[in-house]
């Protein structure tokens, strides 16, 4: 016990302590601020056609605690599946791989690391949505069961088990992050559509981990109920619509039953079976493989010393000529070089196979869902650009380098775009030939935009993480058509000129405060 316990608290500590963490809780509070709004907004999180309801105890507390739920059950994995890469490359799990812990009780102690961080920014996203309901809702009276109720059977059951995911992806996946994330999102996206075929089914939970089929079906049937109508199903999420006429009724909650608890704790114990179940798989930390390597390099290294020192030594006149290059050129390649290398192999067949669909799908197609797939495929390529030498300890070595602000970061920038065109150009070749040179300028300054984004918040975070979670987010925005998130241009506005400036305003932004943050960090290693 003592051994969980001492895990537990040093790894929350190290993950509640970074900059990461503290950007992504602000980023979410903000969020849980939009989950209750204005009756007049453009903009709803749970509605049927024609009716929204009324802002009371029951509406506030379940809705914020579905919204929170289904969201950080999304991008939360992104948040804490790096708990055991990150005792590999600090080398501490070597450390551990000596003690009398067992595989189980490691893994039980990342989980739960894992879950604390989760549960954190619940209670964060809890108490914001206590204050929305003075915010919004005037003139009802405030039921504290309401509020407690839903996020104790909600959201805590469901993060657990993304906190048990986490653990699991990363035994079973290891380094391969891209993967985990498509394996996780698949199996999410799985369990969306089960609950939406089963939708007119009496909800009992065991195959809903959210709890949205119990509040949606009960929302629908008061409806259907007391106004007679036959609403089939309700919108739920960030849905943006014209304003159009509607009603207001009043919801009061669902009638919790012994079933849908019952479920909660099949998930937890699901969960902990899973957990229990890759301990057997778990590598301990054993880098045969590695030690194999190393000696094999040894070995070739005393073999050339040897053969050095036979032949009298190094012949200096045999050496080629030192050439000097302040150029950025070397740099450039070097970090394309890097990125084509990062990764396995078979996701650049992947890459190959939705670059070659762009030029054969339909246009709308390509350019509303393709191009942000094959983009948010490289999110691993990208969150490394301005991090991999704080993570490889070299920081040391590239701050103290001739004038890196002018050579080794817009190599890193110029990279990264150079990178993010060659993959947007099927759909920019084909925007050409249909006359829409709008479209190009717009492909070419979205791709700008990512790049910075990544170089940026690296820079300032000293994390990949929050470029992570973030460019996560944006895609699953656009692919659900959500216009402010439109940074590829994909989608009609009104003045395609002014979403043209609005991204060149960001990026320029973006690009002087990471050339600012870096400027500082070299002066200040």
């Amino acid at each position: 016990m003592s051994y969980i316990l001492s895990i537990v608290k040093a790894d929350y500590l190290q993950r509640t302590r970074s900059y990461a963490f503290l950007i992504a809780l602000a980023v979410t509070i903000y969020v849980a601020y939009l989950f209750v709004p204005p009756h007049h907004a453009m903009y709803s999180t749970l509605s049927a056609t024609g009716f929204k309801g009324a802002y009371n105890s029951a509406w506030i507390g379940y809705v914020s605690a579905l919204m929170t739920t289904v969201m950080l059950s999304f991008y939360g994995f992104l948040l804490v599946n790096n708990s055991i890469k990150k005792d590999i490359d600090t080398e501490v799990g070597l450390i551990i791989a000596t003690t009398p812990i067992s595989n189980f009780t490691y893994l039980l102690s990342k989980q739960l690391s894992n879950y604390l961080v989760l549960c954190t920014i619940v209670v964060c996203t809890f108490l914001v949505s206590l204050v929305m309901f003075y915010v919004r809702g005037a003139g009802y009276s405030f039921i504290l069961s309401d509020f407690i109720l839903p996020y104790l059977f909600f959201a805590f059951p469901a993060l657990f088990v993304v906190a048990a995911l986490a653990v699991v992806a990363e035994v079973f996946l290891g380094k391969r992050n891209v993967l985990q994330f498509i394996t996780y999102f698949f199996l999410c996206g799985i369990v969306m559509s089960q609950i939406a075929t089963k939708g007119n089914d009496i909800p009992t939970g065991f195959n809903d981990p959210f709890g949205l089929s119990l509040v949606t079906s009960s929302v629908k049937n008061h409806i259907n109920t007391t106004y007679h109508q036959d609403i089939k199903q309700l919108s739920f999420g960030f849905i943006f619509s014209p304003q159009k006429p509607f009603k207001i009724f009043t919801w009061n909650g669902i009638d919790w039953t012994g079933i849908f608890i019952f479920s909660r704790l099949v998930w937890m114990t699901f969960a902990l079976g899973l957990v229990y179940f890759s301990s057997f798989f778990f590598h301990r930390f054993d880098f045969k493989q590695v030690v194999r390597k190393k000696k094999k390099l040894m070995k070739q290294f005393q073999e050339n010393q040897e053969s050095i020192i036979s032949s009298g030594g190094i012949n200096t006149a045999s050496l080629p000529p030192i050439v000097t290059n302040y150029s950025i050129s070397p740099f450039i390649k070097t970090e394309l070089l890097l990125m084509l290398r990062h990764g396995n192999k078979w996701v650049w067949l992947l890459n190959a196979c939705l670059w070659v669909a762009m030029f054969l799908v339909p246009y709308t197609i390509a350019y509303s869902y393709l191009l942000p797939i094959l983009l948010f495929l490289q999110v691993k390529r990208w969150s490394d650009l301005t991090t991999k030498e704080k993570t490889n300890r070299l920081h040391y070595f590239t701050y103290a380098s001739y004038r890196p602000l002018i050579r080794m970061l817009p190599a890193q920038i110029l990279a990264g775009i150079l990178l993010a065109i060659v993959l947007s150009l099927p759909l920019m070749l084909r925007s050409v030939f249909l006359l829409n040179i709008a479209a190009v300028l717009n492909i070419m300054n979205g791709a700008v935009l990512i790049v910075l984004l990544a170089t940026t918040l690296g820079i300032v975070s000293g994390s990949s993480k929050l470029y992570e979670i973030f460019f996560f987010l944006l895609t699953y925005c656009v692919l659900n058509k959500l216009p402010v998130t439109d940074y590829l241009g994909s989608m009609h506005h009104g003045n395609e000129h002014t979403l043209t400036f609005i991204i060149l305003g960001i990026n320029i932004i973006l690009a002087a405060t990471g050339f600012l943050v870096r400027s500082y960090q070299t002066r200040h290693l």
